[in-house]
């Protein structure tokens, strides 16, 4: 089993809250990793809701819970009863022993909508991404693997590259035609599946609700915002808003939308080899957001994540925050990366004591004097030291 970064960070959490709810998209790993931690529990019980059977143990949940306040609970698929949050506050006040629940969720916004109920100090939030580069050997053909395939497990580790690309698109199939649907959406899965489609299309570029509605048709843009929040809330699409420095200048002020997972977007797009992706149109725009997600997946406590864009046309993709410093990220797809004037003027915008341009090398190496061009695996590390 590949080793996770999360799984450390997890255990920790369970030592010191009541409950932790672990989010990330189906079939990322959070069943195998609730398995494994439940292992070292004595007489962990694990219930998956989407079960009848395990749906039907929790008819009386307040009952059911008190019942095994000395067992750790791991409720699967949690999203199916958004309900049993109300009656987790109740039962974690009467025993706020740590461990207690480990709740497991395939979609984020049902889930943390739920901090309404007062949860706040009860239980800890994680998100458990795809596999990043840091979790796998440190090489380029690793790396060009993790990319074309994605960082869901199945996929990744598959004999070929042909069933790793069967296995993304039937994930793509289920999602819309049986996983949605049980959330109770109520969007057509041919809409949905034309819109995600568009999306892999338009990777990276700014959201345009209106132009996207006209492309499907004529829905409204109010539609394809609903559209966008759902991949959003499901933990598929980012959702990158712009950053607002007080700077004087006329900011572009649209949020850019990725597929989170490189291997979805390249499965979306019939991208099925290594040879396809690098002839494609996308390639660039396809390695920008597989490194914003490595970024994201380690963001210092408290850091905030944005991108720079003035109506002039300087940009800088990659804004981290953390109090009052910031870090700047170019991203470029070239094993002899250059920035345009545009990254210097952004630079000097924002104020930035240091800046980095990712990119697929093997070392670190200046660019310039507090610039330096760095490998994708070596983020973490630097995000930490800049924590």
């Amino acid at each position: 089993m590949i080793e996770r970064f999360l799984d450390v960070v997890l255990r920790e959490r369970l030592g010191f809250y009541p409950g932790m709810v672990l989010l990330g998209p189906r079939q990322v790993g959070k069943t195998t990793m609730a398995r494994a931690i439940a292992a070292t529990y004595p007489q962990a019980l694990m219930l998956d809701l989407e079960r009848a059977s395990d749906r039907a143990q929790l008819a009386e949940p307040g009952l059911f819970l008190s019942q095994h306040r000395d067992r750790l609970v791991v409720l699967d698929e949690v999203q199916m009863m958004p309900d049993l949050f109300t009656h987790l506050r109740p039962e974690i006040d009467a025993d706020r022993r740590p461990g207690r629940f480990l709740l497991l969720g395939s979609a984020s916004g049902a889930l943390l909508r739920q901090r309404a109920e007062s949860l706040a100090g009860r239980v800890g939030y994680l998100e458990l991404t795809p596999l990043m580069a840091a979790e796998l050997p440190r090489d380029l053909s690793t790396l060009q693997r993790l990319w074309l395939r994605g960082g869901f497990p199945l996929a990744y580790l598959a004999p070929s590259e042909r069933l790793a690309f069967t296995w993304r698109q039937d994930f793509i199939q289920t999602f819309i035609q049986r996983d949605l649907p049980l959330m109770g959406t109520g969007v057509a899965a041919d809409s949905l599946h034309r819109f995600w489609r568009m999306l892999a299309h338009l990777q990276g570029q700014l959201f345009n609700a209106s132009q996207l509605g006209r492309s499907l048709g004529g829905v409204s843009h109010n539609t394809t915002t609903r559209y966008l929040d759902l991949l959003v809330d499901t933990l598929l699409v980012r959702r990158l808003e712009p950053f607002f420095p007080n700077v004087g200048k006329r900011l572009v002020k649209s949020p850019k939308v990725y597929l989170r997972d490189s291997g979805l977007l390249h499965a979306l797009l019939g991208i099925a080899n290594l040879s396809d992706l690098q002839g494609h149109p996308i390639v660039g725009a396809s390695w920008e957001g597989f490194v914003v997600e490595q970024v994201a997946a380690h963001l210092p406590d408290g850091g905030q994540l944005g991108f720079y864009r003035t109506a002039a046309g300087t940009e800088l993709d990659i804004v981290v925050e953390a109090g009052s410093r910031r870090l700047g990220i170019e991203v470029k797809f070239s094993a002899a990366p250059t920035v345009s004037k545009g990254f210097w003027h952004a630079r000097d915008d924002l104020g930035l004591a240091r800046a980095l341009v990712v990119a697929p090398v093997e070392r670190a190496y200046p660019l310039r004097e507090g610039v330096d061009v760095v490998p994708v695996w070596q983020l973490p590390a630097l995000l930490r030291e800049f924590g």
